[in-house]
């Protein structure tokens, strides 16, 4: 069964005064997630050895493997968008009481937390992402990585946000003012009660 563009979760025009333009939406979501997933469909029709398998064995499969780069490049952009999309909402910004104190606890408060989590999407040199992990210890960190890896991939923990620093992603509304992006993600688009639900399912 071919993969699908999933439907955005808001309407295109939903983040306009968050930050996020029309246009941006319509390019990352329309074009760059959906060439993306028509790509990853290709692969799989020409390589039997791929085929029933889901997004994440993918991910996993293809992961390090020179044979499969492609594949994985992918696969991993996929799975990253899809997961990206939830991580945006009209609404966004607040924080609730779980993650906030499951945040206090681990790196030190909300303000550290996004300090982190800015240098770590700031400090990415060239395409990647930024992500906030449940790890395998049972405790919150702030991680990033390059073009279409992620923490799926490298076994790090479990994603509860990803913020993609693709030029693409921000070009259009921030230029080449990457800080000011995260800032604005953090603080006005960030749906932290996603991830809080994908905490508590953890």
């Amino acid at each position: 069964m071919a993969f699908e563009l999933p439907n955005l979760p808001y309407s295109y025009t939903a983040l306009a005064d968050k930050g996020m333009c029309q246009e941006t939406l319509e390019l990352h979501h329309g074009k760059h997630h959906n060439t993306y997933v028509t790509t990853l469909n290709g692969f799989v029709e020409q390589d039997s050895s791929l085929q029933g398998k889901s997004l994440e064995e993918l991910v996993k499969l293809a992961y390090g493997r020179d044979d499969l780069q492609k594949v994985f490049n992918n696969a991993g952009q996929h799975w990253n968008h899809i997961l990206f999309w939830e991580n945006l909402s009209p609404s966004g910004g607040g924080i609730p009481g779980k993650l906030e104190a499951k945040i206090n606890e681990d790196l030190g408060s909300v303000d550290q937390f996004k300090e982190q989590f800015k240098a770590a999407a700031v400090g990415q040199f060239g395409s990647g992402w930024a992500w906030l992990v449940l790890a395998g210890d049972g405790k919150l960190k702030v991680t990033n990585s390059p073009n279409a890896v992620n923490p799926l991939a490298t076994g790090e923990g479990t994603v509860l946000l990803g913020l993609d620093v693709w030029e693409h992603s921000y070009y259009l509304d921030f230029r080449n003012r990457r800080p000011d992006y995260v800032n604005n993600f953090l603080d006005n688009l960030a749906n932290y009660e996603y991830a809080e639900e994908k905490l508590n399912k953890a």
